[in-house]
């Protein structure tokens, strides 16, 4: 496949970047304000609301996180315009002011003084006016290369590590080449391949960043366990698929990196890339967690190889499903988007699996919808680092 050629019709945002959707979205900056936000949704169709837990009494690198995962969301290219509400002024203006430096249209409300109805109904009136504005936005025809475009496993088992993972590893290579910026991640399930990575490291001080992260993570996992892991690392699920250790199911997960891309930087928990290349970021290996974060960093495309089928979806990152397990592409193909299963039978090699996923990429740029978006599914979970004050 010519990728340097290949183009999509997508749609340019203000700051420059590329995005695939034209949401509109309800931001709540705390849980408080999720019914509001909600309603909002209710009231003017063509927006989505995007409810979490958290924003109240959250302090020092937890709240810069939760700032930096809110802004990050609502900056993601995908979104065409944004309405935040929060219970109080000051913090809800952080979040608008740090969307608006894209330059797109974001209005915040506060609750406090105002009550629900007043808020709602204000809000209301301005998220029809954006919902109007994002409509009216034309796709118009931008390299490949300018998609950022992440990966993360679910519900591994042992097709994921020989089929699916290694699918998407191939379609990185080719994006690698190509110039596109790719997201990887997942810090525990690199854990007994962690050498590998760092071996795939750029630079050696980007080696180091790695292995601090790495270990960082590691280190505070260790402090906590309890004598029995293996309903977290592997789960249940991944087990009884057949990994029977975290090293297998590191093995499988870091396939999804090819064999030809290079780790050009590491970012922190929803950081931005500053520029192309393969880029690690330190997130939980929840699905819907690490979903989360890499969308608050810019990605607008996702690859998702899952075995056993997780039905992980997201507000505005569409995920894209790949799998190669035969029983859940049978009792579960409404959730599949790619089936590389012909792998398994030796019908389908690597190369052409890689090319079925950027196809279906493309295709998804242009405007497809991906399974879990006409499914529904909407997941997102914000990632808190301490307990509240």
């Amino acid at each position: 496949m010519d990728l340097k050629n290949t183009t999509v019709m997508a749609y340019r945002r203000e700051n420059g970047r590329v995005g695939v959707r034209s949401h509109v979205i309800i931001l709540p900056l705390d849980d408080l304000s999720n019914a509001a936000c909600l309603a909002v949704e209710s009231a003017v169709k063509g927006t989505i609301a995007l409810p979490h837990h958290y924003g109240r009494l959250q302090f020092g690198a937890d709240l810069e996180l939760h700032f930096r995962t809110l802004i990050g969301l609502g900056s993601n290219p995908n979104v065409a315009g944004v309405i935040c509400i929060g219970i109080e002024p000051e913090w809800t203006k952080i979040i608008t002011d740090g969307i608006a430096k894209t330059g797109k249209p974001v209005y915040g409300f506060a609750i406090e003084q105002h009550g629900d109805h007043n808020t709602i109904c204000e809000a209301s009136r301005k998220a029809k006016e954006l919902v109007q504005y994002a409509t009216g936005q034309m796709r118009v025809e931008c390299p490949l290369s300018e998609l950022w475009v992440s990966c993360k496993c679910g519900e591994s088992d042992t097709t994921s590590g020989i089929a699916a993972n290694p699918s998407v590893g191939n379609a990185f290579d080719k994006l690698y080449e190509n110039g596109n910026t790719l997201f990887f991640g997942e810090t525990s399930e690199i854990t007994g391949g962690e050498h590998l990575v760092a071996q795939r490291c750029r630079t050696p001080e980007i080696a180091k960043q790695f292995m601090d992260m790495w270990n960082e993570y590691n280190d505070f996992i260790i402090a906590n366990k309890t004598n029995d892991l293996s309903d977290s690392q592997p789960t249940k699920g991944n087990i009884l698929g057949g990994l029977t250790t975290i090293e297998e199911k590191a093995l499988g997960n870091i396939q999804k990196i090819g064999r030809k891309c290079v780790v050009d930087g590491c970012l922190d928990y929803a950081e931005t890339p500053t520029g192309p290349g393969l880029w690690f970021m330190n997130s939980s290996s929840a699905a819907a967690e690490m979903v989360t974060l890499v969308a608050a960093g810019g990605a607008v495309c996702h690859f998702f190889p899952t075995g056993q089928c997780n039905v992980i979806g997201n507000p505005i990152l569409p995920v894209i499903k790949i799998s190669a397990n035969p029983r859940t592409i049978r009792t579960m193909s409404e959730h599949v988007d790619c089936n590389v299963n012909p792998i398994m039978l030796r019908e389908m090699n690597l190369d052409q699996a890689g090319d079925l996923l950027l196809d279906m990429l493309i295709r998804t740029a242009n405007g497809r919808l991906t399974s879990a978006e006409v499914l529904g599914h909407r997941e997102i979970v914000m990632t808190k680092l301490y307990r509240s004050a």
